[in-house]
C-alpha cells in the first residue's frame, strides 16, 4: 500500500516511497470492519426503525460512529481535512489501536522513551508487545543515535512531555530516519509556544500526531482523544476502532467547546499567568531544589524529600502527583486556579516554616 496523505499546495512528503504496508497486521488488513445501522443511513430525519433502539427516551438514539459534525469542527480549526482526523474515546484508545493496527503480540517491538506517559507501556504490555526502553537524555531530548539502534515496529514520544513539561527539540530528526510508526502524543500542545506537528503531517505518512480535549479544553470528563494521520492510517483506525466508541453526549461537550474559542483562550491565559506566578513562588521555598521549565500545564519540581512533602500536602488535603519513582525527589504540580494555586504555596511554607502567607 502507498500512502496516500495530507498534502497542501502540492507539497512532495520527504518520505515519499514510504510503503505502509509490512508494518500493517495481517489480520487487521484483512479485517472487514463491522457495518452499523447508522453506517447504511445517515440522514437525520424519518422514522427509525433499523438499530434495535427504544422509541423513547431523549438519548435514545446511537451516536454518529464516525463523528462527522465534530470531525467537520475540528477540520475548521486544525485546517487538516476531515479524512486526517479520528475521534477516539480519548486518547488511550488511540494508543491501544496503533498496537492492535502494527504490532503483531509476541513478535513486534515499542520504544518508549522515559520518563513519559505511562499508558504507552501499559497498552503495550496488555497487547503482549515488548517494550524497549531508551531514557531520555540528561536534558529531558530524546536519545536519538540509541533509538535508531534498535529494530521496532513504532515509537511513542510525548512533546511536550509528561512528567517533564519540556517540549522535545529533536522530533524532526527522529521523523528522517525513523522508518516504523512515528506517534506524536501532543496532550499538552496548547500550553506550548512550539509549533504543533500537524504542520508536518505531509512530510512525513509515518507520523501520528495525538491531541486531546482533556487538557487545555477543559474536558477530561468527557473522554474525547484525536489523532492525526494520512488518510491510510486514519482509514486502519477508523475500522478496527468499536462502532459506537464516542457517545452523543460527549460529542456534544466537545462540539460545545469548539463553539466557544473566546471562553477557551481565556482560561488558557489564566493557566499561563499562574503557571509563571506558580514557577516564581516556588523557586522562593528554600524546600525547592530546581523548577524545570515548562510547556505544559504543569510543573515538575525538585525537592529537598519528595515523599515527605507530598505526604504533608495530602494531608492538608492538596493533591500533586508524587514521581520521585521516575525522577528523584520531584514533585508534578498541576497548575490550578489562583485560589488552589495560593493554598498550595502557603501550605508548603507552612511546611518549611516560612509562614508569610501570600495572594495573588
Amino acid at each position: 500500500m502507498q500512502m496516500s496523505y495530507l498534502k497542501q499546495n502540492n507539497k512532495m512528503t520527504k518520505m515519499e516511497n514510504f510503503d505502509l504496508e509490512p508494518l500493517i497486521r495481517p489480520n487487521i488488513r484483512a479485517l472487514h470492519p463491522y457495518s452499523s445501522a447508522r453506517d447504511e443511513f445517515t440522514g437525520d430525519e424519518g422514522i427509525f426503525l433499523d438499530a434495535n433502539e427504544n422509541p423513547f427516551g431523549q438519548k435514545n438514539r446511537y451516536p454518529d460512529p464516525h463523528q462527522r459534525l465534530l470531525k467537520k469542527a475540528l477540520s475548521v480549526r486544525k485546517h487538516i481535512p476531515v479524512e486526517n482526523i479520528f475521534i477516539g474515546n480519548g486518547s488511550d484508545e488511540a494508543i491501544d489501536l496503533i498496537y492492535r493496527i502494527f504490532c503483531e503480540p509476541q513478535q513486534d517491538r515499542v520504544i518508549i522513551c522515559p520518563p513519559t506517559y505511562g499508558m504507552y507501556e501499559v497498552s503495550a504490555n496488555i497487547n503482549n508487545v515488548e517494550v524497549l526502553r531508551v531514557p531520555l537524555t540528561d536534558q529531558f531530548e530524546l536519545d536519538i543515535d540509541k533509538i535508531l539502534s534498535l529494530q521496532a515496529q513504532c515509537i511513542f514520544v510525548c512533546s511536550p512531555n509528561n512528567p517533564t513539561g519540556n517540549s522535545l527539540q529533536n522530533v524532526e530528526r527522529l521523523l528522517q530516519k525513523f522508518r516504523g510508526i512515528v506517534v506524536v502524543d501532543e496532550a499538552y500542545i496548547d500550553f506550548s509556544a512550539d509549533n504543533s506537528f500537524l504542520e508536518k503531517l505531509p512530510d512525513y505518512p509515518n507520523l501520528i500526531v495525538m491531541q486531546t480535549f482533556s487538557k487545555a479544553w477543559g474536558l477530561a470528563g468527557a473522554r474525547v482523544g484525536v489523532a492525526y494521520a494520512s488518510a491510510d492510517i486514519i482509514t486502519l483506525m477508523d475500522k478496527t476502532k468499536p462502532p459506537y466508541n464516542v457517545s452523543a453526549l460527549n460529542q456534544e461537550e466537545a462540539l460545545k467547546a469548539l463553539s466557544n474559542p473566546l471562553e477557551f483562550e481565556r482560561q488558557l491565559s489564566i493557566i499561563l499567568e499562574q503557571r509563571t506566578l506558580l514557577e516564581k513562588e516556588l523557586k522562593e521555598l528554600s524546600l525547592v531544589h530546581h523548577v524545570y521549565p515548562s510547556d505544559a500545564n504543569f510543573l515538575l519540581v525538585e525537592v529537598t524529600d519528595a515523599n515527605k512533602i507530598y505526604q504533608h500536602l495530602v494531608n492538608k488535603k492538596v493533591i500533586i502527583r508524587n514521581r520521585n519513582s521516575v525522577v528523584r525527589n520531584c514533585l508534578r504540580i498541576t497548575v490550578g486556579t489562583p485560589e488552589e494555586n495560593r493554598m498550595l504555596i502557603n501550605e508548603l511554607k507552612n511546611y518549611n516554616g516560612e509562614w508569610r502567607i501570600i495572594n495573588y
